[in-house]
């Protein structure tokens, strides 16, 4: 069985480079970080959250019917990679493997995928946490992990940011984790369509300046703070 707070789909992916594509979402309980503006606190925060309710036990069957008419899965959080020592984990990715519907992941990278994990999936955003991600709680280490190659050179980092110099502080992270501009992407923060606005200008000529890339994030300005369509 895994922890999971939702499953739905399809819908469409709402930012990074995979933005507008046909998908399914299955977000897991559970994260090894605190970021002060989470948008999805429900799958972590018990001191805001039941999450004995929030977060229910699925099987891998009840999972893979859900999304059996997917054109792709992505699998986020929470943090995913967290539960890639659940049993039921490897079962999971190769239950969509075998129903050729391909599987993305979106995680925080500070967990590196295993062997397994690497083999399986074709598409890994990372979102390496910025000072604007505020002060995690003690023992929460916002290292990006050591990436092994073959998952690496199919990924892209994407960071949550406020103002010019966040975008600044990105494209310096990105090139010190060896990633090349063409894989870093930027997004506003938020989860109002209001917000996401107010500094898309800055984050849109920024990004132009220093030759990476930014996103708009299509969920929130279809459907503002909705948890899921």
């Amino acid at each position: 069985m895994l922890p999971v707070s939702e499953v739905y789909g399809p819908v469409l992916q709402g930012e990074g480079p995979r933005a507008g594509r046909a998908c399914g979402f299955v977000r897991f309980g559970g994260c090894n970080l605190s970021c002060s503006w989470c948008d999805s606190p429900y799958t972590w925060d018990a001191s805001r959250y039941d999450l004995r309710t929030e977060i229910t036990q699925w099987s891998v069957a009840d999972i893979l019917h859900d999304a059996r008419d997917w054109p792709e899965v992505i699998l986020t959080g929470g943090e995913p990679l967290m539960h890639q020592k659940n049993p039921d984990w490897g079962p999971l990715l190769r239950g969509f493997f075998k129903m050729k519907i391909p599987i993305a992941v979106e995680t925080n990278g500070t967990i590196a995928p295993t062997q397994s994990t690497a083999t399986l999936v074709h598409h890994y955003s990372i979102s390496p946490k910025l000072g604007n991600s505020g002060e995690h709680k003690k023992n929460q280490n916002t290292e990006v992990a050591v990436w092994p190659d073959e998952a690496k050179s199919r990924s892209i980092l994407k960071f949550v940011v406020t103002c010019a110099d966040d975008v600044y502080e990105a494209a310096e992270i990105g090139n010190a984790l060896g990633w090349t501009p063409d894989k870093v992407w930027v997004m506003p923060e938020g989860v109002t369509r209001e917000a996401v606005l107010a500094s898309w200008q800055i984050i849109f000529e920024t990004a132009a300046q220093l030759g990476i890339n930014a996103s708009q994030r299509l969920h929130v300005l279809a459907f503002d703070d909705k948890r899921k369509v």
